[in-house]
Formats: structure tokens, sequence, C-alpha cells
């Protein structure tokens, strides 16, 4: 079981347009508390703020005693702090004095509201870690369907961290319905684009580069589903998949735990290939592959050390969903001898 409890999940997150894409993996009616998570539409700026922002993280300094023969002795660290959640007492990160706070109604707020309209809005937003971790993300109203049968909504995430874990990330990419898989806008086109703000001194000296990545989710849209159509006209035969499957996943000759999880792996992999209503209908192309791997990343595969929420939300924001896509598709090429990948990834 993941660390992020069914119940923080359900009472930490907030999920938008459910009436265009269903309720999230984690939905448990029982486990809401006084409000539901899931909101048909989009969510309310004032809802993130009021529901999951509502507390401002503090500093604190580094104390320690220890005894001595003269008695108890207390000591200082002037070269450390320590960031708290005032609401709970829980102790966030501890830095050098240079760390800056990135407060989550500043930075994943009132940095995304200057974009929304009728046309953006608020589809995702939530804590995990205790807090210690925060996202935000903006979607289009409608969702866009490729010729293919390719449901999916174009986004961009916001997400910053008060234990250091993450820079403030600002990262476009786009969402499948079918899988809630998040799939990289990098597969399209050059315009894909992610900006990360360390939490340093001159921190605002980068706020119009958020401002200039703010601008491009309206140019994802028709770009992902262009790449997204090539792709599914590059066939993949038996004989490819079971050739991709063997550089992506190779079997060590010994016997042992190596061995037992790489034939898992494939076995997982096969099976969302020819089984799975995720993948399926994409059966014998290069979208299909790539489907084949997203979702067995996403949904599949074990979770140690994190939450999958977690885990999913970091992969998104860090560029670990371009290389996931990426790397799938230079697999891809080397074993149908062709080039694969857009030009201008």
């Amino acid at each position: 079981m993941s660390a992020e409890t069914l119940t923080w999940l359900n009472q930490n997150t907030l999920i938008g347009f459910t009436g265009k894409r269903g309720t999230a993996w984690h939905y448990r009616a029982s486990q809401q508390g006084d409000e539901p998570n899931h909101y048909p539409g989009p969510i309310p700026v004032d809802d993130v703020k009021r529901r999951l922002f509502h507390w401002e993280p503090i500093e604190g300094t580094i104390e320690t005693t220890y005894l001595t023969g003269d008695g108890v002795t207390r000591l200082t660290d002037p070269d450390r702090k320590a960031i708290i959640r005032p609401d709970t007492g829980s102790v966030l990160g501890v830095f050098k004095q240079g760390f800056r706070i990135h407060e989550y109604k500043r930075w994943l707020v009132d940095h995304i509201e200057t974009i929304l309209d009728d046309e953006l809005s608020i589809g995702s937003a939530g804590l995990l870690k205790g807090g210690a971790v925060a996202w935000v993300q903006v979607e289009v109203p409608e969702t866009c369907t490729t010729p293919e049968g390719i449901a999916f909504r174009p986004f961009l995430s916001a997400a910053t961290s008060l234990d250091g874990s993450l820079s403030s990330t600002y990262q476009t990419g786009a969402q499948l319905i079918v899988c809630d898989n998040t799939l990289s806008a990098a597969l399209a086109t050059s315009n894909a684009k992610r900006v990360k703000i360390k939490h340093s001194r001159r921190s605002l000296d980068h706020v119009v580069d958020v401002r200039d990545a703010l601008g491009i989710i309206h140019q994802i849209a028709d770009a992902f589903a262009a790449e997204v159509q090539r792709l599914c006209q590059i066939d993949v035969s038996r004989k490819d998949w079971s050739a991709f499957l063997d550089k992506h996943t190779p079997v060590p000759a010994e016997h042992g735990r190596k061995r037992t999880l790489a034939e898992n792996k494939r076995r997982a992999l096969h099976q969302l290939w020819t089984f799975d209503e995720r993948v399926r209908p994409w059966q014998g192309t290069a979208f299909g592959v790539v489907q084949a791997v997203n979702t067995f990343t996403h949904h599949e595969q074990t979770v140690r050390g994190a939450a999958r929420a977690e885990r999913n939300m970091h992969r998104m924001v860090t560029g670990g969903v371009d290389d996931l896509d990426l790397g799938t598709l230079q697999t891809l090429e080397a074993v149908l001898q062709r080039p694969l990948l857009s030009k201008t990834t």
C-alpha cells in the first residue's frame, strides 16, 4: 500500500471535470469527509485556496540540547532553519538559510490564475507527503478526441515543494481519458516546455519565465493530436512487439529474482498489449507500444518508497514522462530500424 492513504487522497486532492473523464482511481465516497473532492466541472480557485492552501508555511530555528556537567545546554544552529506547517506542527524540511519558501497560494494559484478564462480552468490540485508537496493542474474544459479514437486533455501543471524534493516546476503534457495516463507533450512539438525555478534568493527573477510557459497550453492540443495520428500509422507486427520486449525488458539467463521480475514485467506488458482496453485498440501500432509501456509504468509497476499518486505526479513535473515516452520510441526505433521521433523533439 502506498504511503498516502486512501483517506488522505480523498480529502487532500481535488479532481475536476469528472463529468468528462470519470472519477479518479482512488475515489472512495465513504472517505470523502465533509465535502466531496470530485467536481463535475472545473474546480473553483477559491476552493483550492480554502480546502488545500489555507495555511502558510513558517520558518523555525534549529535547536539542540545536551547535558553537561553544568546542566542542560541549548544551542541554536545559525546556518539552518526548519520549514513548518503551522496547523499540524509538522516539520516539512530543514535547509540552509538561503532556501526560499515558494508559498503554494502564490506560486501555484496566483501565477496560473492570470491565464484562467472560459477556455482554461483548474482540473486537479492536491497535497502529498503531509503537505510537503503540492500541485495545481490547468486544463481545457473540453476533451479532445483524435480520429483514431484517442481522447485526451492537454494540460499545464504547476508543482512545488517545501521539503526540497521539487523546484517550482511548470510543465505541459496530455492526459489520456481511457487510462488516466500522462503522456509527454514533447512527443509532439518543440513548443512543449518545462520551467524549473529553484528555491533560491533569486527566485522572483524568473517569474517572467513562468508566464511564458503558461502561454503555450493552447498550442499543445493540435500538435499532440497530429503526432498521435502519425504514431498510429506506424505498423508494429507481432514479431516487432516480441523484439521490442527483448530490448525493453531482457530476461537474464540466470535463474533468480531478477529473472522473475523481468518475466513478470514482460507478462504484464503483453497482457496490456493483447487484452487491456487501455492499450488493445491501438495494438499493432507505434502508439500502442508507447501506451503499453506508459500504462504499465503509471498503473501496474511496483512502487516503493512513495505513493503511486506522488510518483506519477513527480514523474510528470520533473520530465520523467518525457524520458519514459521518448525512451520507448528510441527502443522501438532500434527494432523497426526506421526513425520514429518527431524532428522537433
